[in-house]
């Protein structure tokens, strides 16, 4: 197949070409084969022709000896990689003109499609299939079991023609259908582009000394897809954020602990007109950080500005987020002689590092978050007044998990596939219906520490689930390894003797579809006791 070419971008001005690797075991090693000339002369590119733990692991040992500045890789390979390698990973996605250009050659070859997408649906599919009259039943997969069970069901659907990345092709047609693949050219093109600046950026900040920059954790890595939930609360979430990036205000987000600020800060960054690849997000908690540490971290200092200070000086935080995006987490804990410099430099665009005489001009976004009550803070006279309304032209409210229960086993589901990605083991076929049959247990428990917590508790269950492979993951399992979700959340003791009470029983029951054990521990009375109540017919 041949494809067409573009003219060379610029040569490479700096001291040795930046090292790229590209990881891919599907088709898409033929797009990077065919890119790579283009960029040869711009960095030392080498085709790593592996996939998820093999290539994690040969990232690792040859990174013990040699220097590599980024790896390239797409989907869930990309997704494994990451955070699993030192060195940055660049991901390679197909953008929305991908999917409807694949979906329109998938189209004459039949008149039933199937999109199989790594994580999260294509949103403008329904319409844009709905427009131009395609029928395109759509998945998504996170394991490559999952990629199987999908293909396999579009399959028993009457599905011909499957549209996916190099994973999905590959196993679609090992299933006898015909396939198209996602990416574009285009597509392969703007990851070699968003390697090479990241190379740049690592390599500037590296010869500055600078840690910051030195991964991509100068980027924002998650995005609108990553606010998981079909419930009410989180569509409004969602909605907000999109309104929010279009604005250049400063956003304060407030939420407990665990229930995703940072998350949500990165989606802002990522929807609006700062996301580009020059265009930083830098976090730093104000709260774990010393007061004469933070002043020089934020705003900089100059060379003999104090002792021990950095020869030639240190650019602050708000220097190095310049043009992008700066989020100041857990801000009620600032010190209140670091608030009377932040609204300054809020106020005048411009920041004079620690001992200089010299302001800098800076056009950053500040997003704060709290877990904290601002309000009262200020009442207390622990946070400046004239500050928190300038923090607050925009707020943000985020729901904690225990006020959306319904997204709560889809939340477990994820987490529990992840967790067990990670372990390199594979997630029982019926898990969703292991899941729903924990979901009254689940959805009983009031998640004091959030998204976070159910997390965490997902790949302490993994752990568990990975090490017995024929376990089932039922209710009793599930409490043998959380037991915490046995606790009872804050509610008025119930007395039977009462008609609220009586009430109360019955719509307990219902809530949890009949199951006495759950209902029981939502109540806090034993199953014995419930029991006797129902035989009283005391409902």
């Amino acid at each position: 197949m041949s494809y067409p070419t573009r003219p060379a971008p610029a040569p490479d001005q700096g001291p040795g070409k930046p090292v790229i690797w590209t990881a891919s075991v599907s088709r898409l090693s033929d797009l990077f084969r065919h890119i790579t000339p283009e960029y040869d002369h711009l960095a030392q590119i080498e085709p790593l022709h592996l996939g998820f733990d093999e290539a994690a692991r040969h990232i690792r040992e040859r990174m013990a000896t040699e220097h590599c500045d980024v790896v390239i890789a797409a989907g869930s390979n990309a997704a494994y990689l990451k955070g699993r390698v030192s060195v940055p990973v660049v991901v390679a996605t197909a953008s929305g003109f991908d999917v409807m250009q694949a979906l329109s050659r998938a189209r004459r070859m039949s008149a039933r499609i199937g999109l199989v997408h790594y994580q999260r649906p294509v949103a403008e599919l329904a319409e844009f299939a709905a427009t131009f009259g395609l029928a395109v039943e759509q998945r998504t997969y996170v394991t490559e079991d999952d990629a199987r069970a999908s293909i396999a069901e579009l399959k028993a659907l009457g599905v011909e023609v499957i549209v996916g990345a190099g994973l999905i092709t590959d196993l679609a047609e090992e299933a006898g259908l015909k396939t198209v693949f996602v990416y574009s050219l285009d597509s392969i093109r703007r990851a070699f582009d968003d390697a090479l600046e990241m190379a740049r950026l690592t390599r500037l900040e590296s010869g500055r000394g600078r840690r910051v920059a030195a991964t991509d954790s100068r980027r924002a890595r998650r995005g609108l897809a990553d606010l998981r939930g079909e419930s009410p609360a989180m569509e409004r979430l969602r909605q907000t954020v999109v309104l929010y990036a279009r604005s250049p205000a400063t956003v304060l987000i407030q939420g407990e602990t665990g229930s995703g600020k940072e998350l949500v800060a990165q989606a802002i960054h990522r929807e609006s007109p700062r996301r580009g690849a020059n265009r930083p997000f830098i976090a730093v908690n104000c709260g774990a950080i010393a007061e004469s540490l933070l002043e020089s971290e934020l705003f900089g200092h100059e060379e003999g500005a104090f002792t021990g200070a950095r020869r030639g000086g240190h650019a602050g935080l708000f220097e190095a987020a310049d043009g992008g995006t700066l989020f100041l987490d857990e801000i009620g804990e600032m010190p209140l002689a670091l608030q009377t410099r932040l609204l300054r430099v809020l106020e005048e665009r411009e920041v004079m590092r620690v001992g200089g005489t010299r302001p800098v001009p800076i056009d950053v976004r500040v997003i704060s978050a709290t877990h904290c009550d601002l309000e009262a803070r200020v009442r207390e006279g622990r946070f400046r007044a004239d500050l928190f309304y300038r923090l607050a032209v925009l707020r943000l409210s985020l729901p904690p998990l225990r006020a959306r229960p319904e997204d709560v086993p889809q939340l477990a589901e994820w987490a529990l596939k992840n967790a067990l990605a990670a372990l390199s083991a594979r997630p029982h076929p019926n898990l969703a219906a292991e899941i729903a049959a924990c979901a009254p247990l689940l959805q009983a428990y009031a998640w004091p520490g959030n998204v976070r917590e159910l997390r965490n508790l997902m790949e302490r269950l993994a752990l568990f689930l990975a090490a017995e492979p024929l376990q089932a993951l039922t209710p009793a399992f599930l409490l043998s390894v959380a037991p915490e979700l046995g606790t009872l959340p804050a509610a008025p003791a119930v007395a039977p003797a009462s008609a609220p009470a009586r009430e109360s029983l019955a719509d307990v029951l219902a809530r949890f579809d009949g199951q006495r054990d759950a209902a029981a521990r939502y109540l806090g009375i034993s199953r014995t006791t419930l029991w006797r109540r129902l035989k009283a017919g005391d409902l």
